[in-house]
């Protein structure tokens, strides 16, 4: 419990510290995504010794900044799309850890030996709670009806959203396990390092790019 209150309290300031960035846009948003770069890279060279897996890594990242960058700086609605997939990643993220702690249901895969099926089934149940958080929030900042959000196609996006987030927490998870270790890093309390809590967020945001290149956003 006492790690979970630890997770809490740090999603408490990356979200509102990565809603700021991305408001702000310009260089407020690069040098953000530059720092997260940065550290991101210090802590894969730091962490991982497999040659493949280095490099694998960070060309997820690069394409999941540069895709974060492009939505960011697209249009309006693009704009929505990347605070609700910040908003949906950390729904996804708690959703998980709560359910699987609190009902321990059967393990999930043997590549993450923490996942079990109630996590996943948490993750899809809070990130369809991300939708009315989203419609909320954008209601707030931009003005716009919350019915907006509203509709069964996003929902079913938050569905995606939320599988590719899982999807990215098991890979780096499988990567970490190749090297025996836990964390890649330990600066965030209850989340280990940037890539512990960026594991699943780089992979929605390379599907919610495609998902707006293929207009179902908005």
């Amino acid at each position: 419990m006492k790690n979970l209150q630890k997770r809490i309290l740090t999603s408490l300031v990356i979200f509102p510290l990565s809603i700021f960035f991305i408001i702000k846009g310009g260089n407020y948003i690069v040098s953000f995504l530059y720092a997260v770069l940065i550290l991101g890279n210090f802590e894969v060279f730091s962490a991982f010794k497999r040659k493949t897996t280095i490099i694998f890594l960070d060309v997820i990242l690069v394409i999941s900044l540069l895709s974060l960058l492009y939505l960011r700086n697209d249009t309006a609605s693009s704009y929505v799309l990347l605070i609700w997939i910040v908003t949906l990643t950390i729904f996804s993220d708690i959703g998980g850890y709560i359910f699987g702690k609190v009902f321990k249901w059967k393990k999930l895969t043997s590549i993450s030996p923490n996942k079990t099926l109630s996590g996943a089934i948490g993750s899809f149940f809070f990130s369809f709670m991300s939708v009315f958080a989203i419609g909320g929030i954008v209601n707030l900042i931009e003005g716009l009806n919350f019915n907006f959000f509203l509709k069964p196609k996003y929902f079913l996006l938050a569905i995606v959203f939320s599988l590719a987030a899982q999807i990215g927490d098991i890979s780096i998870s499988y990567f970490k396990r190749l090297e025996k270790i836990k964390d890649t890093g330990k600066i965030l309390p209850g989340h280990g390092g940037i890539f512990d809590r960026i594991d699943g967020l780089i992979f929605v945001v390379i599907v919610a790019y495609f998902a707006y290149s293929l207009n179902l956003f908005p």
